[in-house]
């Protein structure tokens, strides 16, 4: 029996895989854990009924368990743990919260006009602060195992890499090799690969909030 997951269309290419780190965070659960799935692309500009109809609220990612569709992807993955705890992606409860502020400051320097405002330093104290935890615990933010912190994060630095890039032609400091190696490690994964979005669909998904 395969679970059904809808996720995000590009922008402008509505059979391709979209942009939405958080629809790539349960597809890359789904590919860790083995588990069958139906993926349905869902073009946000042009919802389809069907997908109206059974999540009135229309966002992304979706998924089908026992005949009911449940959004949020906090959510969707502990219940993918709880009903395929084998392998386990369990992060220690200390480590949840490492590099959880890293997307909005990131969003923040990635959207503003001001070099003096203090986003990009906001965003470099919150990538120091995950380098200094790899330092001692890595290669993966519990140790040695991917968990599912790791597959929370993956997705959002990817988007960072390519925005920043192509936005303001920033990169991760070179100095902060545990993050850069972080990275390498986790976008060699073949679950990563299978589930990444194309460059060009992250780039035309943040130009109109960078270029409103």
């Amino acid at each position: 029996m395969s679970l059904e997951v809808a996720v995000k269309a590009a922008v402008g290419a509505p059979d391709v895989l979209g942009d939405c780190p958080f629809s790539q965070r349960v597809l890359l659960t789904l590919e860790e854990k083995k588990v069958p799935y139906q993926r349905h692309l869902i073009n946000l500009s042009e919802k389809p009924q069907w997908f109206l109809q059974v999540n009135p609220e229309g966002k992304v990612p979706v998924v089908k368990f026992d005949g009911k569709w449940v959004s949020d992807s906090d959510v969707i993955v502990g219940i993918l743990e709880e009903k395929y705890p084998q392998p386990s992606l369990i992060t220690p409860s200390e480590f949840t919260s490492v590099g959880s502020n890293i997307f909005s400051k990131f969003v923040t320097f990635l959207k503003s006009k001001d070099s003096n405002d203090g986003s990009e330093q906001a965003l470099l104290t919150e990538l120091k602060a995950l380098e200094e935890h790899l330092k001692a615990h890595g290669p993966f933010v519990a140790g040695e195992k991917v968990s599912a912190v790791d597959l929370s994060l993956a997705p959002k630095l990817y988007h960072l890499d390519v925005a920043l890039d192509h936005f303001k032609k920033w990169s991760v400091p070179a100095e902060l090799t545990n993050v850069i190696n972080y990275k390498k490690l986790l976008f060699a994964r073949e679950s990563f690969e299978k589930t990444k979005a194309e460059k060009k669909y992250i780039i035309a998904g943040w130009e109109p909030k960078v270029n409103p």
